[in-house]
């Protein structure tokens, strides 16, 4: 019996999971880290769970016994990556850290968090009843909120939005 190695799969748009489902029938260890990230529909955001890596799995197979030929013709796959003449392997490393940094409970991957402006920033409501208002970043209240000042009847007035649906002002 070999040692098992990691291989880079290229699927079929938006077909992970076929692709993933046929591999592991056929005997293979696939990995595909997913991920929940936010989404906003209808002016609301709501969590949406994705391939970490589109289009892209990882499948596991012993060289001694399996073959990457099936994964060739596999149902979802669209071929494997190679470099040159060889296939993409992945370091088990990589797969380890992968998973280590998945949550234990779902096996889900959320993107850190990152502070969206600095106060004093310029700063447009994109959805929602706000929409196309204009204010200043004042700061963030709570892990999805933010304090912004709008300019209402001639005076600077604190409003609380939901932080989703700030951006950048380009025009301020």
């Amino acid at each position: 019996m070999g040692d098992p190695a990691w291989y880079l799969v290229l699927t079929k748009p938006a077909a992970e999971r076929t692709a993933q489902r046929n591999l592991q029938r056929q005997g293979y260890e696939v990995y595909c880290p997913r991920l929940i990230r936010p989404v906003l529909r209808r002016s609301r955001w709501v969590e949406r769970v994705g391939a970490l890596f589109p289009r892209y799995l990882f499948v596991q197979l012993d060289a001694a016994r399996q073959s990457l030929g099936p994964v060739r013709s596999t149902l979802g796959v669209s071929g494997i990556v190679h470099f040159g003449d060889e296939a993409a392997r992945v370091p088990r490393q990589i797969i380890d850290e992968l998973r280590a940094r998945a949550d234990p409970v779902s096996g889900l991957h959320r993107l850190q968090r990152r502070r969206a402006f600095d106060p004093g920033a310029s700063v447009r409501v994109i959805a929602g009843a706000l929409e196309g208002l204009q204010g200043v970043f004042e700061r963030e209240a709570g892990e999805d909120r933010a304090v912004i000042l709008l300019s209402l009847l001639g005076r600077r007035t604190p409003v609380c939005v939901e932080a989703g649906l700030l951006t950048t002002n380009a025009a301020g």
